[in-house]
């Protein structure tokens, strides 16, 4: 499978990995004194158009609270953001419609940062980062291409690209609704819950867009 060529990938993967707990709920995790976690920033996703935040360890609640739930949704989101930043950059060179190749562009931006969001609440709370790039494991998620779907996007061109990019980055964000459910009704966390709702309102405007391209071809 080609390897995703998006700076921001590359700096999700140096961010150190801890180990997984198992117990629910967690208490928030106190960044050892001499680890790199404690002066390691946190990016915090903005709303739908905006810039992400910035935020240090020192700015999560002491007695905050996570949960298997909140563990899931971050890390399945990690290879789900990975495999969709994967189709956009195939857009970029394969796309007929300027819209199409405007909106993968969005896609990167926002989805690009939330990796690394995602993968600093992981590291914060010692628990492992998932590679980005290792989609080998996550074939069965909610949403996600099948490397013959992903072969076939990559061998199309032009109009039919276009067809294929938007009808499968729509289930893919579909894909993506579906995980980040469970945590707005069951989460604890405040930011994890934070991140489920920015999925949840970019996607569902991206879906909308991305539906209205689809029926004008």
């Amino acid at each position: 499978m080609r390897k995703i060529g998006v700076p921001t990938i590359a700096l999700a993967l140096l961010l150190l990995t801890g180990c997984a707990e198992e117990q629910e709920p967690h208490a928030g995790h106190e960044p050892s004194s001499t680890g790199s976690t404690q002066s390691a920033p946190i990016l915090q996703p903005g709303a739908p158009g905006e810039s992400a935040g910035t935020i240090g360890p020192s700015d999560v609640p002491a007695d905050a609270e996570w949960n298997q739930t909140d563990a899931t949704f971050v890390t399945m989101m990690i290879p789900h953001h990975a495999q969709a930043l994967e189709m956009t950059e195939l857009a970029v060179t394969r796309a007929a419609s300027d819209e199409v190749k405007s909106l993968a562009r969005s896609i990167t931006a926002a989805q690009g940062p939330e990796i690394v969001s995602m993968s600093g609440w992981l590291q914060a709370r010692d628990l492992e980062v998932p590679a980005a790039d290792d989609l080998s494991d996550h074939a069965g998620m909610a949403g996600m291409l099948t490397p013959e779907q992903l072969k076939e996007l990559g061998a199309a061109r032009g109009e039919e690209f276009d067809r294929l990019f938007l009808t499968r980055m729509i289930a893919h964000h579909e894909g993506a609704l579906v995980m980040a459910a469970p945590v707005l009704r069951k989460g604890s966390d405040t930011i994890a819950m934070e991140m489920a709702q920015d999925v949840e309102a970019s996607q569902k405007t991206e879906i909308g867009i991305m539906q209205k391209l689809l029926e004008s071809q």
